[in-house]
């Protein structure tokens, strides 16, 4: 396999820089000898006199696509990864056409052959140069004027866009190469040159360029584009605007800067152990293996498409390398394979180095007391390496949402695993797992907006994490008690924090003493942290406004997980008696077995089927305080996979008290 610099990223280093000057004085020394150092001889075109720039041009682009094409067809390149691709925008290449044909006639230089003309002392050629360059800087300063022009017109290759195959495509195109040839030579000859009109070589190299263009026909790949298109199964398949609709799409994520992660969000949400991140390190594996994002993957570009297919449109696909090249195009790949979940970090993994982990005390500006906290909770959890002998579990290991005794007894002390005990605390006192901390769920609620019993506020809560020692980076495991909806009020702390890496241990605390695991009457020794508040990550929880936009929409169901008794107004403990019209009701206890623990899965799985008709349909949970309810949200979001579940924190308590909200009995 041919490698290039642009294939290796590598674009910036002393090598590429050698390469391109000697390229660079090798196609000046062509262009000189070819005559494009006069700019009579270039302007000559456009009077019909002198068509050797129209003959150069010619054979320069036919040597370049029929070269790149028999080497891709061969395997000897990868287009794709070693060539840096543009695309084709047809109005807007139309006008910029224009534009340079009219300052070719007017200047009777271009770019590249000006520079020919000024090394050969030529004063025009000078002058051109020098209002290029004051050109260039015009159109860097006004480019926000010229952007949405720079993508009129549609992005994709040619012979796409016309329903050729490559093969057809080259094919055509070299036929027109080879009439352009004795066109040229024709015009020529007129005024007095075409010294090859008719002449053996003229015949023998069009031959020799029909032959390779016939051979373009052997080659892998030459299917139709609207066939390959359809195959693929992409956007559009079975339409010709199929191709065109799709790179529209792609440039329209481009220009809305949607088809890329910044480093600060990417930290933060790997501090929260989100798991529906899935971030991939495309670089070679001696460079991961040297350092890379903790939690990250290593996957060849290559082998994308195959190894996330699991996670095809499901979640978040972060891609990253060094620079931004590689992702961008990876990240148009697999858009094309219909992946709408892909993005690509920002700057890449040096962006990522200089913006989040580089120490406060090295940087330009000065931070403000929070930025450099929110920098240093980085430096910790990017940054420090596990003790040899153990392994930190954070964001490279998702816990399950429902533990097993097995899987926290083989993690006791390991760095990155954090033990919250919710079970009360004389409880907690005379018998806890080692390194459990004990919290008191309650804590975590208080009088929010005149309405008790409420989940505090993102701020609040991160105190409460920092003190006993969380990191956003760490897997937590909530032991409960009798009470299984204690551990799951206790994940609604952590879901407001967008802490997504923590779980319920299945069975609690009684299932691990039952099995005579080890057990500890020691405090343990916490270090405090500092737990960012995360103002944003609290999607799920609604308020009374919201449920009541509800009530009545067929589509969106209502579970009221208190007992039958309350649901059906023959009991209450609040200013009135009922239910919200159209809930259904769910006891909180019907989902528990005998011992007060869970159901199994496949049993929940079939009983909320019967109230709920789609995994896509949307839910609201309530109970009296918002307690009892969390436990519910835990089963349809963790457990079952329900996508679209909402929290009515504030439940019958704050709607039975508003006299203006409806009530079903």
């Amino acid at each position: 396999m041919i490698e290039t610099f642009f294939g290796r990223d590598a674009l910036g280093t002393p090598a590429a820089f050698v390469a391109a000057l000697v390229i660079g004085l090798a196609f000046g020394f062509a262009l000189e000898r070819a005559g494009f150092g006069s700019s009579r001889k270039l302007a000559g075109i456009f009077y019909f006199r002198d068509m050797t720039v129209l003959k150069v041009m010619f054979t320069a682009v036919i040597t370049a696509m029929l070269g790149l094409s028999f080497l891709v067809g061969l395997g000897w390149i990868d287009l794709a990864g070693q060539i840096n691709l543009l695309p084709t925008r047809y109005a807007a290449q139309i006008l910029g056409g224009l534009i340079f044909g009219v300052g070719f006639v007017m200047g009777g230089w271009c770019p590249g052959t000006a520079a020919v003309g000024a090394a050969g002392g030529k004063l025009d050629a000078l002058v051109f140069l020098g209002g290029t360059v004051l050109g260039s800087i015009g159109f860097n300063e006004t480019y926000g004027l010229w952007q949405p022009v720079m993508q009129w017109g549609a992005s994709a290759e040619p012979q796409f866009a016309f329903g050729f195959s490559k093969a057809a495509f080259g094919f055509l195109f070299t036929l027109a190469a080879i009439g352009a040839f004795h066109f040229a030579e024709w015009v020529e000859w007129g005024s007095g040159g075409g010294k090859y009109l008719g002449t053996p070589f003229l015949k023998a190299f069009s031959l020799a360029l029909f032959v390779f263009a016939v051979g373009l026909f052997l080659l892998p790949g030459t299917a139709p584009q609207s066939e390959s298109w359809i195959a693929a199964g992409l956007p559009g398949a079975g339409s010709e605007a199929g191709p065109l609709a799709a790179e529209q799409t792609l440039l329209a994520d481009v220009a809305a800067a949607a088809d890329h992660i910044e480093p600060e969000e990417l930290a933060d949400r790997l501090l929260r152990g989100e798991p529906e991140l899935i971030v991939v390190d495309v670089r070679p594996p001696a460079e991961y293996a040297a350092f890379h994002i903790r939690g990250a993957v290593n996957v060849a570009l290559a082998d994308l498409p195959v190894a996330l297919t699991p996670h095809k449109n499901a979640g978040w696909i972060v891609l990253y390398s060094q620079g931004m090249t590689h992702p961008a195009q990876a990240r148009d790949a697999l858009a094309r394979l219909g992946y709408q979940n892909v993005y690509f970090l920002t700057d890449g993994l040096q962006g990522f180095l200089d913006r989040c982990l580089k120490p406060v005390s090295l940087r330009d500006e000065p931070l403000s007391a929070k930025d450099a906290a929110r920098v240093n909770a980085w430096r910790r959890f990017f940054l420090v390496t596990p003790e040899p002998g153990t392994a930190a579990v954070g964001s490279a290991e998702r816990i399950p949402s429902l533990v097993e005794t097995d899987w926290l007894a083989e993690r006791l002390g390991q760095p990155g695993v954090r033990i919250i005990d919710v079970r009360p605390q004389p409880e907690y006192n005379t018998s806890h797992i080692p390194g459990s901390v004990c919290l008191n769920p309650e804590s975590l609620r208080g009088v929010v907006g005149g309405v008790p019993s409420m989940l505090l506020p993102a701020d609040v809560l991160a105190g409460h994490l920092s003190l006993m020692g969380v990191a956003p980076g760490d897997a937590v495991v909530v032991v409960p008690g009798a009470a299984v909806r204690d551990a799951t009020l206790a994940g609604m702390a952590f879901e407001r924090l967008g802490h997504g890496n923590w779980a319920v241990l299945h069975g609690g605390f009684a299932k691990w003493s039952a099995e005579n695991r080890p057990v500890d009457v020691a405090l343990p020794a916490i270090q405090a942290t500092d737990y960012p508040a995360s103002s944003n990550a609290d999607t799920f929880t609604v308020d009374y406004q919201a449920v009541l936009k509800r009530v009545g929409d067929q589509r969106t169901v209502i579970v009221d997980t208190r007992p039958a008794d309350y649901f059906r107004g023959e009991k209450s403990d609040e200013a009135r008696a009922g239910h919200i019209p159209g809930a259904v009701n769910r006891p909180v206890k019907e989902d528990l077995d005998e011992s007060g623990q869970l159901k199994p899965a496949k049993d929940l799985a079939a009983a909320y089927a019967a109230l709920i008709p789609t995994k896509d349909t949307p839910v609201i949970v309530h109970c009296r305080t918002g307690h009892q309810a969390t436990q519910t949200f835990f089963v349809l979001t963790r457990l079952l996979g329900y996508k679209d579940v909402k929290w009515y924190d504030a439940s019958w308590t704050e709607w039975a008290a508003r006299a203006e909200l409806p009530v079903e009995k």
